[in-house]
């Protein structure tokens, strides 16, 4: 009888451990700034739920400009959300380039939730092979590879510093991981701003 209690006190205490990790996990947050209030933004998120988004005070803020499939080169460290094709291949649904400053985040390649099945695989440039429409981009990261298509409909942004004079209503932005805390409003330490584009991740 005692170890049937103490086992389900343990079950119990590891499902609490469980939702702690759960509730800790960093939060993406899409969608549009309503209001802002000091460091504290009030967004509309893509789901129409509002939300509150503080923005840390040593914070950054970085925008997100247009940019082409010319600017994508050998050598460029880049970012891009995939949608697997019926031919096993993979259609870039967005590539954003990164600054050299920026080289490394969030490397590699993993599911991603922009829709389900897709992914976001962060990576360097091997090569790019010209296709009749777009081209196809091989990214290379630590545990491997992967060849993706870049089409005509593909968004292509840029990474640029951005201001915080940028974040007033309107402004489309996308934060990759905010934090909850206590009182169920969100911390972050960055939040991407479109500048002349919405973010497309």
């Amino acid at each position: 009888m005692t170890l049937r209690i103490f086992t389900a006190a343990a079950c119990v205490a590891a499902l609490a451990v469980s939702s702690a990790f759960a509730q800790d996990k960093p939060v993406r947050v899409r969608g549009t700034v309503e209001q802002m209030d000091g460091q504290m933004m009030t967004i509309k998120a893509r789901s129409g739920e509002m939300l509150k988004v503080k923005l840390a005070d040593d914070g950054k803020v970085v925008a997100l400009v247009k940019a082409s499939l010319a600017d994508i080169k050998p050598g460029s460290f880049v970012g891009s959300t995939a949608m697997p094709e019926q031919d096993g291949s993979w259609k870039a649904v967005e590539v954003h380039i990164f600054p050299e400053a920026m080289r490394g985040t969030g490397e590699g390649d993993r599911p991603y939730d922009y829709k389900p099945k897709s992914t976001m695989t962060n990576g360097t440039v091997d090569a790019s092979v010209a296709k009749v429409s777009g081209s196809t981009m091989t990214l290379k990261y630590k545990e491997g590879e992967k060849k993706i298509d870049v089409t005509p409909e593909t968004v292509i942004v840029m990474y640029t510093p951005g201001s915080k004079d940028e974040l007033k209503p309107g402004a489309k932005i996308y934060i990759p991981g905010a934090e909850k805390q206590a009182d169920g409003t969100l911390m972050t330490g960055r939040v991407n701003v479109g500048r002349d584009v919405a973010p497309p991740m």
